[in-house]
């Protein structure tokens, strides 16, 4: 594979970014490689600066479940941008927007626009804790809700990827006030809420997918709500990577369950930097202007990324959803059939829900985060480049997932599928 302009480029990007990215999850080093540079992307394919071309199996890590440049939204864009790029006042696509997600998750009565999953996560938070009068929070070990100081300890995605058990520069006082416990574990988090201070929240991702896709076990998500609910914290689902995208309602729909407060992004922007948190109508009253628990952003509900999110959320619809779940079906599947064929059984398995799978380096997928990371990422990694050299570009980490757009079709499943098989055995030779 010729990559010689993007190493030129990241020789240039490493004098004025640190590690030469915006963000650690783009970095290759785990994988083994440095990392590289997109030019252009449209459906479900990357061109890279050299002119390579790749099935894209992380779709921007997730907002993209259209598909790269969907004809439909880049025109919404443009239009919106003709208008005006950002006013710092209120505009109809706001509310266009608030409307459109009340309408599909039943606990959200009123929500807030944030511009990022982790402005969310700290304004849900924040939330909670004004709420019940109390500092503890009580999070799971490999969960990932942005870098908020006090929810770093134990997170996936790219702290996990990194080597990074929590980060420097955490006040003592913030990561003493965060409990962490092993995901799918009911005793752990009984105890963790009887013991000390009663919680503030329970926060959890109801569709983990940050340690690599680990769904709940039965069960598990009935436990929380009903531990919240006696302990007199809130249940808070960071729904940033299910929501809008494994059920038209998020994960809640999918699993049958209700949040207090939801946290939303990725898909929400279809694209642009948007995320919002939400829930019932007195709870959110609690938010300024009309309440005391102030939050604000200069950019939040920029008309761009609105025209954005609420052109992506008219293209979900019933038939998309069913479409979502056959095209994941196919990959989870041919990914099994690649492992059969490679003779991997004993060292590769796949998790799988609508619009996520993962595949682990492990005979079994794992239930929790030690599982997560007992896999073997070093033949995850030769699996990736290898899968590079194939034209298909996976997760660069073993704790992140594979992103199922409508762009994607069963031909790429296949082409996808067909490669895997080959960069099986050499992964694990």
């Amino acid at each position: 594979m010729n990559d010689a302009t993007s190493q030129q480029l990241y020789r240039r990007a490493l004098e004025v970014l640190p590690g030469g990215v915006n963000s650690p999850v783009r970095a290759m080093g785990s994988i083994g490689r440095d990392p590289i540079f997109i030019a252009s992307a449209s459906g479900c394919e990357l061109t890279d600066a050299d002119g390579n071309t790749y099935i894209d199996w992380i779709s921007s890590w997730g907002p993209l479940i259209c598909g790269h440049a969907n004809p439909e939204i880049v025109a919404a864009v443009s239009e919106a941008a003709a208008r005006g790029t950002s006013y710092g006042a209120a505009t109809e696509g706001e509310v266009e927007l608030a409307e459109a997600v009340c309408d599909r998750f039943a606990s959200v009565e009123m929500l807030r626009m944030v511009n990022s999953g982790t402005e969310a996560s700290l304004s849900a938070v924040r939330l909670a804790r004004a709420v019940t009068g109390r500092e503890r929070l009580i999070k799971f070990a490999g969960a990932y809700h942005g870098h908020v100081d006090g929810l770093l300890a134990d997170a996936g995605s790219g702290l996990a990827t990194q080597g990074i058990p929590a980060s420097p520069g955490v006040p003592a006082a913030q990561a003493a006030a965060t409990t962490v416990v092993p995901w799918n574990d009911r005793e752990a988090v009984t105890a963790a809420v009887e013991a000390g201070e009663p919680p503030a929240a329970i926060l959890l991702e109801p569709i983990p997918a940050n340690m690599g896709l680990v769904p709940p076990e039965p069960g598990f998500i009935e436990h929380l709500r009903a531990l919240a609910d006696s302990s007199g914290a809130l249940l808070v689902a960071d729904e940033v990577i299910s929501g809008f995208r494994v059920a038209r309602g998020g994960a809640q729909e999918l699993l049958g369950f209700g949040a207090d407060l939801t946290i939303m992004g990725k898909v929400i922007g279809g694209g642009l930097p948007a995320a919002a948190y939400g829930g019932s109508r007195e709870l959110m009253e609690r938010v300024a202007p009309v309440g005391d628990v102030y939050q604000a952003g200069t950019l939040s509900g920029n008309p761009l990324a609105v025209a954005a999110g609420l052109t992506t959320l008219r293209l979900l619809d019933a038939a998309a959803y069913e479409r979502i779940g056959a095209l994941t079906d196919r990959l989870a599947a041919g990914m099994r059939g690649a492992i059969e064929t490679a003779g991997a059984g004993e060292r590769a398995s796949v998790a799988a829900v609508p619009g996520l799978a993962t595949l682990f380096m492990a005979p079994q997928p794992p239930r929790d985060f030690d599982g997560a990371r007992a896999c073997d990422t070093d033949a995850y990694g030769t699996l990736c480049r290898e899968l590079l050299e194939r034209g298909v570009y996976a997760p660069p980490a073993q704790f992140e997932a594979w992103f199922v757009s409508l762009a994607h079709d069963e031909a790429a499943i296949d082409r996808s599928c067909e490669a895997l098989a080959e960069a099986l055995p050499i992964a694990l030779a």
